[in-house]
């Protein structure tokens, strides 16, 4: 940094000190204005990029370090003192409570909103309804011909997300009970490629977020009689569902943090969530 100054200033020693000023605000403010987030693939994916660039629009100075290797990451680097906010898919367990209090920090928790799953079969397949073990079956393989489920006399054709998604492990400890999936299942990058798949396939099956259920040529079955909707899964109905997380240190929560947190909480977040096929926050 000084050969730089050097530069500037044209070795003037008189104005060094101005110009190094400038280069210490320069570095204070941006660290001030960057927040770092950690932790919860599920949410890391898709879903933060997307508020953090909603948020960006308005504030512009902002900058965001973001690492997502699961909730127990997050969780672990704001015990630390690594991160100001760990993003979260399951609350705090017991013992990492039991830990943050030997390290002086006082979880404050935030529900943002609910990831949720839809299960989406072709609009032309008669079944409406299957139980839980019923889907677990389905996609581990264990049924393979919809008769056994009150569908036609045709093999199963099974659409998930790809192994390096959040929402492939998401699913299987949802619904799968962490069972693996069918060798043969084929793999997409993303919800709107499975929905079309479905949609193509009258014997095909797989899953969506809220907002892909219905799409065109598909419908959403219900699942132990319980419709995927915003409504059911704030109620606490429907099964496949697991409330989204921010976690700060109470004691140690920056204004910029807060100020982030109020926007994902407040109808232009909450907007975001709905679009990306979440349940918002009740």
């Amino acid at each position: 940094m000084y050969s730089t100054l050097q530069k500037i200033t044209g070795g003037r020693p008189q104005l060094f000190a101005p110009v190094l000023a400038v280069f210490v605000g320069v570095c204070a403010a941006g660290a001030q204005d960057k927040i770092t987030i950690r932790g919860s693939n599920t949410i890391g994916e898709e879903l933060a990029p997307r508020l953090i660039t909603e948020y960006k629009k308005n504030h512009a100075t902002v900058s965001f370090d973001l690492e997502f290797k699961g909730t127990g990451y997050g969780i672990g680097a704001l015990m630390g003192g690594y991160c100001d906010l760990a993003a979260a898919s399951r609350p705090v367990l017991k013992e990492q409570e039991t830990i943050s209090q030997i390290h002086g920090v006082h979880f404050k928790e935030y529900i943002i909103g609910t990831y949720t799953v839809s299960i989406l079969v072709n609009a032309a397949n008669p079944v409406s309804n299957l139980t839980s073990n019923q889907v677990q079956s389905l996609f581990a393989g264990k049924i393979k011909n919809w008769k056994e489920v009150g569908g036609p006399d045709a093999p199963v054709h099974l659409f998930v997300r790809d192994p390096v998604s959040g929402t492939y492990l998401g699913f299987k400890e949802m619904a799968m009970g962490a069972q693996d999936f069918e060798e043969h299942v084929q793999l997409f990058t993303n919800y709107l490629a499975i929905a079309d798949a479905v949609a193509k396939d009258p014997h095909g099956i797989g899953y969506t977020g809220l907002n892909l259920a219905p799409h065109e040529g598909t419908k959403a079955v219900a699942v132990e009689g319980v419709v995927p909707t915003a409504a059911s899964v704030n109620g606490n109905k429907y099964p496949y569902a697991r409330a989204l997380r921010f976690y700060t240190d109470a004691d140690k929560e920056p204004a910029k943090v807060k100020d982030f947190i109020t926007f994902v909480l407040a109808p232009g977040g909450q907007q975001v969530l709905t679009q990306m096929g979440y349940a918002p926050k009740p």
